[in-house]
């Protein structure tokens, strides 16, 4: 079972039929037990970062995630989920994050467009149980604010838009990916699919 941690900000329905589609079975969720009791977790997130904090802590959820992280269970960010596993962001003044993994969320700071939306190509920086099998591709982005990890050994892949822009995370179980991996094709449901075979319930459809 995936939980599918709902805080009121994310596109729940989507990465839920996603998992379907791989052949595991998900929930999505906020009740604590439900969340603590399943095999992998997922936080999705769309929106602003200290909203997203505002509702984690207003219903109680940020202590469940902290937990669920500490279990050693696999843990999976996307997009803004993925931003809220550091220290804190910048977005529209400084909020703290879930501290999970070191390092913090800035803004896109140039002249050129932002959101940076669309397609892009990741880069792998180190070996990781989510590449298992794959080769860099391409993959789907909608952010303004990009994550600066602390530590070099937590930036598994990158891509590139007018600069390197961490694009995935990991550090021991817990695990974060800034791009749309559920509307990102053939590779975006691999990575999925690499997530779901870290759990004890595993399956391989592909």
């Amino acid at each position: 079972m995936i939980a599918i941690i709902d805080y009121g900000m994310g596109n729940l329905h989507s990465v839920s039929k996603a998992i379907e589609r791989l052949g595991a079975e998900a929930v999505v969720t906020s009740k604590p037990e439900e969340i603590l009791a399943a095999d992998g977790a997922i936080l999705p997130g769309v929106g602003a970062f200290g909203d997203a904090m505002s509702n984690l802590r207003e219903t109680g959820l940020e202590s469940v995630v902290k937990e669920y992280a500490a279990s050693g269970k696999p843990l999976l960010g996307i997009c803004l989920g993925m931003q809220l596993l550091f220290d804190e962001s910048e977005e529209h003044g400084t909020h703290a994050g879930l501290g999970l993994l070191p390092g913090k969320v800035v803004r896109f700071r140039g002249d050129y467009k932002v959101p940076h939306m669309g397609w892009n190509e990741l880069s792998f920086s180190q070996a990781s149980p989510l590449f298992k099998g794959l080769a860099p591709g391409h993959v789907y982005f909608v952010h303004s604010y990009h994550a600066l990890p602390e530590r070099i050994e937590d930036l598994l892949a990158t891509t590139d838009y007018h600069q390197a822009v961490t694009a995935i995370v990991g550090r021991g179980s817990v695990y974060g990916m800034q791009f749309h991996p559920e509307k990102s094709g053939e590779l975006g449901m691999a990575l999925l699919n690499n997530f779901i075979m870290l759990t004890s319930n595993g399956t391989n459809n592909l």
